[in-house]
């Protein structure tokens, strides 16, 4: 947990010229446009059936609550703004493994699909027509919470590259899965990312991406099984933010796993994840 205080002590220091902006926490109404009713009452209230808050990882506090309130939160307020201006960020977020009626693996709201509904209602009437959204899910666990909630649903587009023999053990079926084998490395990781990006050009056509850009495929990750250097990782980012550029779709991107033995990889990770995004930004009006 103490990742998050030490990337905005980063940020700070390394990126001053990026603007913090403080979210509000996610409301009952828009956590409703994806979560059913029910579970975010027991949520709020501290009901969960005691197999469910295992599975989500977390024992039950108003802490944890107002904690995931705030990235779902966050995460829509990103949104907002790179409609406004083509590139912002959530310090935390990527919360995919929640379920519209459960969490799990230490999620408990879906930050990115609560914030893609929201994108959607709001695009909409200037589009005159349903938004399309795209998810670029680069975290090291498959996004099964998203796809699930996505999965009849042609106006969202759910990709995820993931371990193939990481947690979920039991996936779900995405738009579109690269499964990963374990300790794969730089060459054949860009390698399959670059494809997908081709075929994903000629597939679906996005008017708003969510990127999850987990730092957890890193070779120093505790969780992740893959061997994908930090050079590699930024040049991962660099290729999403280019791509999202010829596509002229304004990007929301969030930080999703890292779990690195040595908390300064995940934190260089995610610095240099922030430095693209940012050399991104400052070109989107060119």
């Amino acid at each position: 947990m103490g990742k998050y205080e030490k990337l905005k002590e980063c940020l700070l220091k390394e990126l001053p010229q990026i603007q913090l902006i403080q979210s509000k926490p996610a409301s009952l109404g828009e956590l409703a446009l994806v979560h059913t009713p029910f579970y975010v009452e027991q949520v709020l209230n501290g009901q969960l059936p005691p197999e469910v808050q295992r599975e989500i990882g977390f024992p039950w506090s108003e802490g944890m609550v107002e904690r995931a309130r705030a990235s779902v939160g966050a995460t829509i307020m990103a949104a907002k703004e790179a409609l406004a201006c083509g590139v912002s960020a959530n310090m935390a977020g990527g919360t995919h493994h929640a379920y519209a009626d459960r969490g799990g693996g230490f999620c408990v709201f879906n930050d990115v699909a609560v914030a893609a509904r929201l994108i959607q209602s709001q695009t909409d009437r200037l589009l005159k027509k349903r938004s399309k959204v795209l998810l670029v899910d680069l975290d090291v666990h498959q996004g099964n919470g998203s796809a699930k909630i996505f999965a009849n649903d042609p106006s969202v587009f759910t990709f995820s590259m993931h371990g193939a023999k990481n947690f979920p053990f039991r996936k779900e079926k995405s738009d579109m899965d690269i499964e990963l084998p374990d300790g794969c490395e730089d060459g054949p990781y860009l390698e399959a990312l670059d494809q997908a990006l081709l075929c994903l050009a000629g597939q679906f056509q996005p008017d708003f991406i969510f990127y999850l850009a987990g730092a957890d495929p890193h070779v120093g990750d505790r969780l992740g099984r893959l061997s994908i250097s930090t050079e590699g990782l930024r040049a991962r980012d660099e290729r999403v933010f280019s791509w999202a550029r010829q596509m002229r779709a304004p990007l929301a991107f969030v930080m999703a796993g890292g779990y690195g033995t040595q908390m300064e990889d995940t934190l260089k990770v995610q610095l240099n994840t922030f430095q693209a995004g940012e050399a991104a930004f400052q070109a989107w009006g060119q």
